[in-house]
């Protein structure tokens, strides 16, 4: 019979009557666990049985916490994702953009980010609900800091009016995926101040 992890915690406080109370080392336990079983076996193959297993836990320890596989995975990835970040404020469009980038492309290098986003983009193709899902969890705050950037920068005078933060997340973000995500090349140096220069121009001309 296997003991519930959470069972043994010693609340601080006295929890609501029919609320678990989740220990946080078993928590991380679980997260440790998904970004092993990710490196062994993949996304697709990757099930909440192999999760608890390699965790030392109970597949309820799990679910309590996560409904589904895919929603453990967006979890760990908001981790590393952008959403949360201050918007650059260097006091001008290039350092801006910049700093987007270099944000996004160490994201990216992360190990769990490589690791989890190429297969996520597979499942994405094939069901809508993942797709949608992986967009809050990749693009929300890339869009927030997106916004953010070019409204400072009409502020400035640097762009004009009606600038569209979409085209410039396009232009910013959407090479740094293909790189990174899809052909999964290195980023040679020098790269991100080239491609921030390009992005400027592109905005500028638009």
């Amino acid at each position: 019979m296997t003991t519930d992890p959470d069972a043994t915690a010693t609340p601080a406080r006295r929890a609501p009557a029919g609320a678990a109370v989740l220990r946080e080392d078993v928590t991380e336990a679980i997260r440790e666990a998904v970004v092993e079983e990710l490196a062994s076996v993949g996304f697709a193959r990757m099930s909440i049985e192999g999760i608890a297993r390699r965790a030392g836990v109970g597949k309820t320890a799990v679910y309590r916490r996560w409904k589904s596989k895919l929603h453990l995975v967006l979890d760990l990835v908001a981790v590393f994702a952008v959403d949360g970040l201050p918007v650059p404020s260097t006091g001008s469009l290039y350092g801006d953009v910049r700093a987007l980038l270099e944000v996004t492309s160490h994201v990216l290098r992360h190990p769990v980010a490589s690791a989890v986003i190429p297969d996520l983009l597979v499942e994405a193709a094939r069901n809508p609900e993942i797709a949608d899902a992986v967009r809050g969890a990749l693009l929300d705050g890339q869009r927030r800091m997106a916004s953010g950037i070019v409204s400072e920068a009409v502020a400035r005078g640097e762009l004009e009016e009606g600038a569209d933060p979409e085209r410039a997340l396009d232009l910013a973000i959407g090479p740094l995926y293909w790189r990174q995500v899809v052909v999964r090349d290195a980023v040679p140096e020098g790269y991100l101040d080239e491609l921030a220069r390009s992005v400027v121009a592109g905005l500028r001309a638009a």
